[in-house]
């Protein structure tokens, strides 16, 4: 019988993003437990909302890469559609962000470019930048352009 649900699409995406595997092991743990931070102190319903995909995120990455730090909530539970369905829109949206980027500014490797930090501090799309061999400045000029009109959620 063929696994069906959540975890079939969530591998997928995964897939799909392709993100580097981090190292130590322990920064999928180091990551779940900022993020399970930042969810308790969060006050309205949409910082709750994406903190509540941040949460989702770090445990389905941890999960795919080979670490499985907790189990995945139940998708149909009250309030996790949701939280599943932002995760999916949020990092889906700030992957393709850096793709078009890379690829507006001339990247020949623009496809290999998978990343999925928040784009909206000039020091992440350097980063990015630096990590994938793009002129700086160009990236974040086109970067900041982007930003004017990309649907990225917080």
């Amino acid at each position: 019988m063929r696994p069906t649900g959540h975890p079939v699409l969530l591998k997928r995406w995964h897939q799909m993003l392709g993100l580097s595997r981090q190292s130590p092991p322990s920064w999928y743990r180091d990551r779940l437990r900022e993020e399970l931070r930042e969810r308790r102190t969060a006050t309205s319903f949409w910082q709750k909302l994406s903190e509540t995909s941040d949460v989702f995120f770090s445990i389905s990455r941890a999960r795919h890469d080979g670490f499985p730090i907790r189990t995945l909530p139940p998708l149909m539970t009250p309030g996790h559609v949701l939280g599943y369905a932002y995760m999916l829109v949020k990092y889906t949206s700030r992957w393709q962000f850096y793709r078009t980027a890379a690829f507006l500014c001339n990247s020949p490797s623009y496809r290999s470019v998978r990343e999925v930090v928040n784009p909206n501090k000039d020091h992440k799309l350097d980063e990015v930048a630096s990590r994938h061999q793009i002129d700086p400045i160009r990236f974040r000029h086109v970067g900041r352009q982007l930003r004017r009109i990309w649907p990225l959620l917080p």
